[in-house]
């Protein structure tokens, strides 16, 4: 199959070739699939794209007339997609729902560890020579209460890593999985914001958890509540995430996903004067930590990514069950 991916990197490049055993035609492009790029796609059966490529109708209906088939996800959401605009043009969309779990539960982890015992700080001070402890003080995991929103695979992983620390852990998620029924329990989200010292985000981005965190739930949460994001940046109001903080009605916060990511994560703009006010006036907060939607990027996770997206390719050519469609 001639396949032409999109926001292709060294790395993408490195893993996919490895794990094409299936000898798939494939083409790397770095830039990002939008309409300026749309007639890069032209003659290939399938495109790949990633969290980053937002592809409406009107460029869905330019790949069907282009010969396009497939449309192949090297990740588990799929909310940058018309998936109505694909069964409309009759392209099939695959995925991969479940790249590896671990990485991202643990990543949410060591996010959640760093702020609470200041580590970029107290790593920053002993490189100066500066041993004090002032400003250090951290807090138990044990004992407290740990609110995760979405129990899928990441969310279930995070809870078991939670529930090693002794925790107790409030679930909401309408489709309930019976492991994090057997660590703690399942209630309502009003319950969730009212009683968590930790909150983390494992859901998809829909239109009913487009800005889950908002003002309204904000004012529900504890004092000084953590709240973690390794999922979608927009189920986070980010403005309103900024006035928690202002009004240190948030203790901290842990971002790998910004709801504005696009034009700035898995880029070098080290060099450039960066144009989101908002995105730069939330690294100004000493109790916020972002990494630039790194949770995902483990080599187990790159290997499985490469594989399961061209095995799910191959799946469709040969018209074997693929078990990964978006339907």
């Amino acid at each position: 199959m001639k396949l032409a991916l999109f926001s292709s990197k060294p790395y993408d490049e490195k893993y996919f070739n490895r794990e094409n055993k299936f000898n798939h035609e494939i083409t790397f492009f770095s830039t990002r699939l939008n309409e300026q790029t749309l007639s890069l796609a032209k003659g290939y059966t399938a495109v790949c794209v990633f969290v980053n490529d937002k592809i409406d109708r009107a460029m869905i209906a330019t790949l069907a007339k282009n010969g396009t088939q497939f449309i192949a996800l090297r990740c588990a959401g799929f909310n940058n997609i018309d998936f109505e605009a694909c069964k409309e043009f009759g392209i099939i969309v695959c995925r991969v729902p479940a790249y590896s779990p671990y990485a991202v539960a643990e990543h949410t982890a060591a996010l959640m560890l760093t702020l609470n015992r200041r580590i970029t700080r107290a790593y920053n001070r002993v490189k100066e020579g500066n041993f004090s402890l002032d400003g250090l003080l951290g807090f138990d995991i044990h004992g407290k209460t740990i609110g995760i929103i979405g129990t899928g695979q990441i969310g279930e992983c995070f809870a078991n890593i939670m529930n090693g620390f002794g925790t107790r852990l409030l679930f909401v998620d309408p489709f309930e999985s019976s492991k994090c029924q057997s660590m703690g329990e399942y209630t309502d989200l009003d319950t969730l914001f009212k009683e968590s010292d930790i909150i983390s985000l494992h859901c998809p981005l829909r239109p009913e958890t487009h800005h889950l965190i908002n003002d309204a739930s904000i004012a529900k949460m504890k004092n000084k509540v953590m709240i973690l994001n390794t999922s979608r940046g927009a189920l986070i109001d980010t403005h309103a995430l900024i006035r928690g903080l202002k009004q240190s009605q948030l203790g901290s916060v842990g971002l790998d996903v910004y709801e504005e990511e696009a034009e700035l994560f898995f880029e070098d703009c080290s060099d450039t004067i960066i144009q989101d006010d908002t995105f730069m006036r939330l690294t100004t907060f000493p109790n916020v930590i972002i990494t630039g939607h790194q949770a995902f990027f483990t080599s187990t996770a790159l290997s499985n990514i490469a594989e399961t997206t061209l095995q799910n390719l191959d799946d469709l050519e040969f018209e074997r069950l693929c078990l990964n469609l978006v339907e």
